[in-house]
């Protein structure tokens, strides 16, 4: 039987580490696209020189066109410019969404039956304007960044706790921005409430606010360039339920149809992930603060949609 197969779209840092990945957990033969001539054919070729040392056994190519693509099971965009300086938002929305809408174009003509997860920025945005080029229907479009803030407050938690990061089990919905919502309602240690292991209010407005400035943090110490192990490796996590058809329960930006009370909009929420996608939305009671600032986090949402070129 035929391998699956991931077309992965930028060979940046979060790209090929996707494909480091994918290729790691052998989730199929992998095809890594950048528009730099030489880049992505030299990074798989370096992907599969590493396959005697680690033992994996599928096929890695760089293409900078979309021919070797065709018939992909599962496409992850990574690509997408970083805002600089002197670039103001609205710039950015404007070439982020021309880039995106082309390469979405493109994948969608090879591998109409695929399974599309953004990576882009702005995220919830990107998703929208892929779903609307693609045609595809909402389960199969979705956006990584729920699986990617959610990593980054358990392991706030888990440090905080000094305790196993398995053990911390949580969900942050919402937009991917500074208005998400990590839901302490739903946030466990083994089981237990976390206020049962921090009773300091202040400790925990600390982490959650941590965990919204947490990519800003990393691209500080940085100085350039920004996050990739993390979110490369979130991307892959969905694309791993979507092959193996895992049926995880996990946070994903989908498009929404009235769930939450929302509509026409990507945003992240609850999911199960499996072999057709988003396969299940699921509605968390939340409390009176929890919905509160998940209608916040909408609003900044709906903002961003309501400014993104005609397509």
């Amino acid at each position: 039987m035929a391998r699956k197969k991931i077309t992965i779209v930028g060979a940046g840092n979060v790209g090929a580490t996707a494909a480091h990945w994918a290729a790691a957990k052998e989730l199929g033969d992998i095809v890594l696209v950048d528009i730099v001539e030489g880049m992505p054919q030299g990074k798989s070729l370096d992907l599969m020189q590493a396959r005697p040392i680690y033992g994996f056994n599928v096929t890695i190519i760089g293409a900078n066109g979309y021919e070797e693509t065709a018939g992909s099971d599962v496409v992850i965009v990574t690509s997408g410019l970083a805002r600089k300086p002197g670039m103001s938002r609205e710039d950015l929305l404007n070439k982020n969404t021309e880039i995106v809408a082309g390469v979405t174009k493109a994948v969608a003509a090879k591998s109409p039956n695929a399974i599309l997860i953004n990576v882009a920025n702005p995220l919830d945005a990107m998703c929208y304007v892929m779903k609307k080029v693609s045609g595809f229907p909402r389960e199969r479009v979705m956006g990584m960044a729920g699986i990617l803030d959610t990593a980054r407050f358990r392991c706030f938690l888990a440090m905080e706790l000094n305790v196993a990061v398995e053990e911390i089990q949580s969900m942050v919905l919402g937009g991917h921005g500074d208005d998400m919502v990590p839901i302490l309602s739903a946030t466990t240690v083994s089981g237990m409430p976390i206020t049962q292991f921090i009773k300091d209010k202040a400790r925990l407005d600390a982490m959650v606010e941590r965990t919204r400035k947490g990519g800003g943090e990393i691209v500080g110490l940085l100085k350039t360039g920004s996050a990739f192990y993390a979110p490369s490796a979130a991307a892959v996590q969905m694309a791993e339920a979507i092959l193996k058809d895992q049926k995880r329960v996990a946070p994903v930006s989908v498009y929404m149809e009235g769930e939450y009370g929302l509509k026409d909009i990507f945003f992240g929420v609850p999911v199960i992930l499996g072999a057709g996608g988003v396969e299940k939305i699921i509605e968390l009671p939340l409390n009176a603060e929890e919905q509160a600032l998940l209608e916040k986090s909408a609003a900044v949402v709906t903002k961003t949609r309501d400014e993104l070129p005609r397509l």
